[in-house]
């Protein structure tokens, strides 16, 4: 598995929850399918939507992701922008979703770059895995450092731990 960054993370969770808050329990297909049309015709026309977790919602549905090893590869830099390869990298299902893509791709193509790379984490999610910070994980971390402390030995050079400036730094 691979990790990728944190905010590629967080985008794919919100993702996953704006999607079950739209089809809502029981879920309403028609409701969620109206609201990603309208979303894609809006993108489409140029909207100034400037919004990762909505084109993302917009596309996840109607993209296939070719390369998917390729796209993995893109998860660690959360400003990529090379939209031209990410485009590369999928397929639209319809000819709307591609104007969409197409239009906030030439206007501001690192939105276009993260929605695609959002989407497909969605879509993947055995693919990759996040940082981990419950609270088990947390403790561990702890108990390592303190561990690393206690190996200090007596005399050891710790005065790089000291502000040799003094008051000259205020």
């Amino acid at each position: 598995m691979k990790k990728v960054h944190p905010e590629f993370a967080y985008q794919s969770r919100e993702l996953g929850i704006q999607i079950e808050d739209t089809l809502g329990d029981p879920p309403d297909k028609k409701y969620y399918a109206m609201v990603v049309k309208s979303l894609i015709e809006e993108f489409g026309n140029g909207s100034e939507i400037d919004d990762v977790n909505l084109l993302s919602f917009a596309i996840a549905d109607h993209l296939k992701f070719k390369d998917l090893g390729g796209l993995l590869a893109l998860t660690d830099d959360y400003n990529q922008s090379d939209f031209s390869s990410v485009i590369g990298m999928i397929s639209c299902i319809n000819d709307a979703t591609l104007k969409a893509i197409s239009t906030v791709g030439q206007k501001n193509p690192a939105l276009a770059c993260r929605a695609i790379i959002t989407a497909f984490l969605y879509k993947n999610p055995k693919q990759w895995t996040d940082e981990d910070h419950s609270l088990e994980s947390l403790r561990k971390s702890e108990e390592e450092e303190e561990e690393d402390e206690d190996q200090m030995m007596h005399g050891h050079d710790i005065e790089h731990l000291f502000d040799s400036g003094g008051d000259e730094n205020v």
